[in-house]
């Protein structure tokens, strides 16, 4: 589906790539934290310096105040170029700053939104503990109020960028009484505090951007607390909507890009020659246009003024899953290639944890059967 529906979104879409093609690093991302911290603040300084940050966001704020069919668009060739993608900021640009947006007063969004877009601060989030990962009314992780700040402890986990940030958008328990849903708090928590002990976590696929964090009587100032104290569920429900939705548009043009590029390999190859074969691409590639064909959904939706609803949570189930199948497929095509140092296997090896980040599929699976089919729990 292209969004060349007028003149204006034309012109758009040429200025975007040209500038894309003219801008965009071609140098590698260092595998180093520091080094690839630098790398992506680097990017995000140059799309702002270039006028192609938030190109949603409101100009107040440091965007462009342009309509989210334009983000899309921006989206669409940002995968057509090759150029990177948010990596360390993905968080803070895909859902901690929409759930500021959204939710945050006016001075959060003056103090938090801006730095986002120049690329100064990236964000994590802290939301999976060791008891309570997809069930989060299951946190327990304590924020009690003391005066004019919130004393909070307990430890995190799977906490992507940790390593990297400099704020991470933190749900805790502040009200052990409450009922499970109620009595949380969303706090925008500075990650340099006393008290913060972040430790990464090898994966198989050589990186360590999850890690564990620990928050030892960790004092905070309830000005960081988003829409009020105790009032976190609603909150982060905002910010799973943003996750799940329209926030991961990139990763999902990027899949039908790198499965269209695949199928070309395989075609030189003569891989296509077999039916069976042929047969599999067929499939995969009609499960990556209903992907992309869902996220435009989600986006036309929200356009119009419509909150993601539970059908996200159904989008993401099938493309976590979807992810697996097309990096299986890759590693097929490469064949012994794949045992050399290529993106393809660190990707393949990452989706092991895609049906889990995130809140794992079958709870998504879940959600949708009871949410939208009106199944029995």
């Amino acid at each position: 589906m292209e969004w060349d529906d007028s003149a204006q979104l034309r012109e758009f879409r040429d200025q975007a790539r040209t500038w894309l093609e003219e801008n965009r690093p071609t140098d590698g991302r260092p595998e180093d934290p520091v080094q690839s911290r630098a790398y992506d603040s680097a990017w995000m300084r140059a799309m702002y310096d270039g006028g192609w940050a938030g190109v949603d966001w409101e100009p107040e704020y440091g965007g462009l105040g342009l309509s989210l069919v334009e983000q899309v668009i921006w989206n669409e060739e940002l995968v057509r170029t090759g150029a990177p993608g948010y990596r360390c900021f993905s968080v803070a640009f895909s859902h901690a700053g929409p759930t500021i947006i959204l939710r945050g007063r006016e001075e959060q969004k003056e103090f938090y939104l801006p730095r986002i877009l120049r690329g100064e601060t990236p964000w994590c989030q802290g939301f999976s503990e060791p008891s309570a990962g997809s069930d989060l009314a299951a946190i327990q992780m304590r924020g009690v109020v003391d005066g004019d700040e919130l004393v909070v402890t307990g430890q995190k986990v799977w906490t992507s960028y940790a390593n990297q940030a400099d704020f991470c958008e933190l749900l805790v328990r502040t009200d052990p009484d409450a009922e499970p849903h109620r009595g949380l708090t969303w706090i925008a928590m500075d990650m340099h505090l006393a008290g913060i002990d972040v430790r990464p976590i090898p994966q198989i696929n050589g990186s360590a951007e999850f890690c564990e964090v620990f928050y030892d009587d960790v004092r905070v100032s309830l000005s960081a607390v988003v829409e009020g104290v105790n009032h976190g569920w609603s909150v982060a429900m905002a910010t799973l909507a943003a996750e799940r939705g329209p926030g991961f548009l990139d990763r999902r043009l990027k899949q039908i890009a790198d499965l269209d590029d695949l199928i070309e390999l395989a075609r030189s190859k003569g891989m296509m020659a077999d039916d069976a074969f042929a047969d599999r691409v067929a499939d995969l590639r009609a499960a990556t246009a209903a992907v992309r064909s869902m996220a435009y959904y989600q986006v036309s939706a929200t356009e119009k003024g419509k909150t993601p609803g539970f059908e996200a949570s159904g989008i993401r189930a099938y493309f976590v899953q979807l992810e697996q199948l097309v990096s299986q497929f890759a590693l097929d095509v490469l064949g012994q290639d794949a045992l050399a140092t290529n993106s393809w296997t660190t990707r393949w090896l990452s989706t092991f944890a895609a049906p889990i980040a995130g809140g794992t599929k079958d709870i998504l699976k879940n959600v949708v059967g009871e949410r939208v089919l009106g199944l029995p729990r």
